[in-house]
């Protein structure tokens, strides 16, 4: 490895062969992220798809809005009337956190 100045010609070599990378791509998962009042967003499409939280079946949905490339299409819905946040049913267990 070897450290140089971006500014003058200066460079050395480094004694040190280890190089650090941070993958933020497997620390980050789907997640719902802030939900307060967007049961009242009129911006955001409402599905009758029922809360498992209260039974109401009014909610408001919105994609997941990671941006990554490998990022599925993931609807997450927040329950109209008590704000519960959940991801589509049919989904399998376990893809979604």
């Amino acid at each position: 490895m070897v450290y140089a100045c971006r500014i003058c010609q200066y460079d050395e070599l480094g004694e040190n062969k280890c190089v650090y990378r941070n993958d933020l791509l497997t620390v980050t998962k789907e997640q719902v992220g802030v939900t307060t009042d967007l049961m009242n967003d009129t911006t955001l499409a409402h599905s009758s798809i029922q809360c498992p939280s209260c039974g109401h079946d009014d909610a408001v949905l919105f994609q997941d809005q990671s941006k990554r490339k490998e990022t599925r299409m993931i609807l997450f819905y927040v329950c109209t009337k008590c704000n519960h946040s959940f991801t589509d049913p049919t989904l399998p267990r376990g893809e979604v956190e």
